[in-house]
This record gives C-alpha cells, structure tokens and sequence, in this order.
C-alpha cells in the first residue's frame, strides 16, 4: 500500500462559487493554498445551462458537458485558462452570465505537466497527483481489447472516460459495482452489465483494462479517462443501504466532507453533488444534478458532519428503503494528519 500525507486538503481540491458579470472574470481560491486546478467543473447554479468540464491535458477552452453525450468542442468563451490561484472564464453563459450564480469544483493534477505513459498496450498521455492519487489520462483508442496506464501507482477505485472526438456516454467504472458493470455520468440510469466495457478485469496499480465498446475505445478516437483512489483521511469511495427513514443512513468518511457525490445503483436516480461552499451549514445542503442541467435545488437531502454525511431524506435518489447506492467523498479537513493534530494519511488501493 502507498502511503501519503495531506495536511491540507484544500491543496488538492477547491470548490469556488462566484456570481457571473458577463464579461472576463478571473475567478480566484483560497489564498492559503493558492490551488491551480488541473480539472474543472463549472454549473450554473441559477439556471438551465449545461455543466462545462474542462482539463489541462486537453487545454482550458476545450470543454464536454456532464450531462450530455456530445463530443469534446472547443469553446474561448468558457473557461479560457488555468491560473496559478484559480482560474479565468470568458462570457459564455454557462459559465458567466451576468448576475448568475455559479460553482466550480477544481481538482489539481500536476499543474499541466503530462507525461507519456507506456504501462499499458495502448501508450496514454497522463498526468498525476501522486499525493491525493487523482490522474488525468489521454489516449487514442485501438476498438480491440486494450490497457491503459493510468499513472496512480496505486489500484483506481473511480474511473470516468469520456470519449472526446465524438458523441458517446460517460462511461464509469466504480470498485463498489465490480469489473462486470458500469454506470453512465450523463444519464440516472441504475448501473448495467456490459464486458466490453471493462474486459470484466479489475484495474491494477499500473493500468486499466478496456474493451471494444465505442464509449471508451473508439478505433481513433480520442478519449479523456478521470482516475480517482481511496486516501484515507482525504477522499472516500463507498456504499451505503437506504433505509426509507428520514433518520437515514450515515456514512463514515474520516473526515469532514467539503464534496459529496451520489448515485443510486439498483435504479433510477441522478447523480447528486453537495459541498459545503453553497450554503455551508447544515441542513441547508443545497444539491446539483450532474446527469441534467437543471438549476441548484434546496431539497436538503443530506448533512455534512465532521466525520462523515447524514442521510436526512427518504427520496429514492438517496435513501429508499434497501437500495443500494455509491459516493465519493472529498475532506474539507482531514481528521489526521501528519501533526499530529490532525494525522498521516494512507492511500486504499
């Protein structure tokens, strides 16, 4: 097992909310950690525009949309560069409407610095935050079975591949699910069984495996994998039972949640993000729909606490009675660090 510190987890992640002015607009996180985002995700909070997806190994202004299945365009208007401390958006309504609400959930890699990876049977083109275990990979599909290095060092317990040249579905593998299934970023959809996904191979701590499905492994195509690993005390990758009662489920992270992502698996249901920048206390935990472009809804379906999530609702998106459903987890602050105060963190893979 790999093992790592993080302090502070505002180094690896940020999650930024500013009002759109309609113009340029540089959009600025927090001073003490001066994060520069490497993946970004901006959603317009206060109105039906598209999410925008955009990552340093494609270059800022290239953009793909969460909830739809188009391909990978190139939009200036967007998000038009990574900064140092942030970064900078043009007028594109859906990421700066005048008056609009907005919120970016940023994530560092490397700080654009790819390398080329030679791991798997097809060559990728990645970049790794060795530390929080989050790596960007590009690579060009084959259409036969193949692997890809993915750079983490450690197994992958999230993976999300988005094929870029041409329309084709979010397709994510998830260690909770197994290597037999996958489920669909852009659609609620309950996860499906499918071996031309993932070859029905788990990944290992060098690649990960996939088959002849276009979705992630168009012959010439490009594609955009998003490669995420459990670190203790940093991010979480779980699963939890709904019980149908509005005293629900809680579960246990290790740490204060600044990011939460759901989805039920034995059926319909959005995918759900909170955070704790929105509104930032509980029960006011306001929630965004990936698979749609609907505006920020106040259902208050869940708690963050200082150690984990609350479940507080009975809606099938997050707690029906026996349904399955998985997370990922991101810390606001790690309860141990390397301080002592707070602890060292090791990396599950």
């Amino acid at each position: 097992m790999a093992y790592t510190t993080i302090n502070d987890s505002s180094v690896n992640f940020q999650t930024a909310i500013y009002t759109g002015n309609g113009g340029t607009q540089s959009i600025t996180n927090d001073g003490n950690s001066n994060l520069k985002p490497d993946f970004i995700w901006v959603k317009d909070r206060s109105a039906t525009n598209d999410h925008k997806l955009s990552d340093s190994n494609r270059g800022s202004t290239y953009t793909m949309e969460s909830n739809t299945s188009l391909a990978e365009y190139n939009d200036t208007t967007a998000v038009t560069s990574f900064n140092t401390d942030g970064f900078t958006t043009g007028s594109n309504g859906n990421t700066n409407t005048n008056s609009n609400t907005y919120v970016a959930w940023q994530w560092k890699a490397n700080g654009g610095t790819t390398s080329s990876n030679s791991d798997g049977s097809i060559t990728s083109t990645v970049q790794v935050n060795s530390t929080s275990k989050f790596s960007v990979v590009s690579y060009t599909g084959t259409g036969s079975n193949a692997t890809i290095g993915h750079g983490l060092g450690v197994t992958p317990d999230l993976i999300i591949v988005k094929l870029r040249s041409g329309a084709g579905d979010w397709t994510v593998y998830n260690s909770i699910i197994g290597n037999t299934k996958f489920l669909r970023l852009n659609s609620g959809n309950a996860e499906g069984t499918q071996s031309t996904y993932w070859q029905d191979t788990s990944p290992t701590t060098s690649v990960f495996s996939i088959g002849t499905a276009g979705d992630v492994n168009t012959s010439s195509g490009t594609h955009v994998a998003y490669c995420f690993s459990q670190v203790k005390g940093y991010s979480k990758i779980g699963t939890y039972k709904g019980t149908g009662d509005v005293d629900g489920p809680f579960l246990f992270c290790g740490f204060k949640p600044a990011f939460i992502l759901t989805k039920r698996l034995d059926d319909t249901g959005s995918w759900l993000i909170h955070d704790n920048k929105r509104e930032g206390y509980n029960s006011d935990n306001d929630e965004i729909e990936v698979n749609t472009n609907a505006v920020e809804a106040n259902n208050d379906r869940l708690d963050l606490l200082s150690n984990g999530v609350k479940i507080r609702n009975t809606s099938g998106y997050v707690n029906a009675s026996g349904a399955s459903y998985t997370f990922l987890a991101i810390a606001d602050a790690p309860l141990v660090a390397s301080n002592g105060v707070a602890a060292t963190t090791r990396a599950m893979g």
